[in-house]
């Protein structure tokens, strides 16, 4: 029999951690190895069995992203069910989900947008547990959300950065639940209780008043990868290991006298002559780069770059660089879109 499972991906937060960039796009557009950060975890869903008719929830924010994510969906994803609910007030995890509770009867899925893991779901329609948290072994859980969980995988109870390393399955930030109306209903109990921290009501802490209910869950292990776009450094960080990962290689390139080192992902419509691209470069459509060196860094769609050499940048759409750094001493820039630099 076919069920419906409703992905519930909740991306309203302000992303202030990744500015300037998100003071013009949300987060999840901010593009990594090739395309926007959005996109690769769309990727992620292809391993869902065939047996599931799959409605997506997106929580999106109050300013650009009520606008924004859902004319991108219509765009790139015109065959999904998609849903958009706009949280106005950032009182966190728990409280985003329940604002999701009209959607949320029968098997439901949760990954946080700037999760991006290697991981099978061709089980799930035949998963008997209430609970399946994804995670992965660390050497130190202490800044993460660990799993205690027996030899088995039976899980007892979600810690959140825990004081000592003996539980090191650390939460990824993906869960899935055989019945979504059991997770609402925990998070009003966590909201009768107040179960809050830093006046945000946190997901582990639902999972919790779950499995104190007497629910079964268990763990799964993700693949060899769990990135993060979360932060600049992590972004430049995931695009390097991306384009390592799957060997992204540049196609031919129309201009004099460009050297590429891969991995690069470099869109086909853009421009570059007299300069050396790579290693770990993302170059967006319809850029134009000349007498440049550049290395470990995304720019971002219609960018126009001259005479300049960076390192570890992160440049937005329609941006202009010119005259800066040297080949010898690259420069390492954080620019949004829109902007200009000489």
């Amino acid at each position: 029999m076919t069920q419906t499972l409703k992905i519930v991906i909740p991306m309203a937060g302000w992303g202030t951690r990744m500015r300037p960039h998100t003071w013009s796009k949300p987060k999840p557009l901010v593009s990594v190895a090739g395309k926007a950060s959005l996109d690769h975890l769309m990727d992620t869903f292809d391993t869902l069995p065939a047996s599931f008719d799959v409605e997506y929830v997106f929580i999106v924010g109050p300013h650009l992203g009520e606008t924004q994510i859902p004319a991108y969906i219509s765009e790139h994803y015109p065959e999904i069910t998609a849903h958009y609910i706009v949280q106005t007030e950032m009182k966190g995890q728990s409280h985003a989900i329940y604002l999701t509770k009209e959607h949320l009867e029968g098997p439901m899925m949760m990954i946080f947008s700037d999760t991006l893991i290697e991981t099978d779901f061709s089980f799930l329609d035949e998963e008997s547990a209430d609970l399946v948290a994804w995670v992965k072994a660390v050497p130190d859980p202490r800044r993460f959300g660990v799993a205690v969980a027996d030899d088995e995988g039976k899980v007892s109870g979600l810690v959140e950065k825990p004081d000592s390393v003996e539980n090191d399955l650390a939460l990824v930030g993906c869960y899935y639940f055989k019945e979504g109306a059991d997770l609402v209903s925990a998070i009003e109990t966590q909201i009768e209780r107040n179960v809050i921290l830093k006046n945000e009501y946190f997901l582990a802490d639902a999972i919790n008043i779950m499995l104190e209910k007497g629910i079964d869950g268990r763990v799964e292990n993700i693949g060899d990868y769990w990135l993060d776009t979360g932060t600049i450094d992590a972004t430049l960080e995931t695009n390097a290991e991306m384009l390592a990962r799957f060997n992204v290689k540049g196609i031919k390139i129309e201009g004099e006298n460009v050297e590429i080192i891969e991995p690069v992902a470099i869109h086909p419509s853009a421009k570059i002559s007299n300069s050396k691209i790579g290693p770990h470069v993302s170059i967006g459509a319809n850029c134009e780069i000349t007498d440049s060196e550049i290395d470990d860094s995304i720019i971002e769609a219609e960018t126009r770059i001259h005479a300049s050499a960076i390192t570890h940048s992160l440049v937005g759409t329609q941006a202009q660089i010119e005259g800066c750094g040297r080949r010898d001493a690259p420069l390492s820039v954080n620019i949004g879109d829109n902007s200009w630099i000489k």
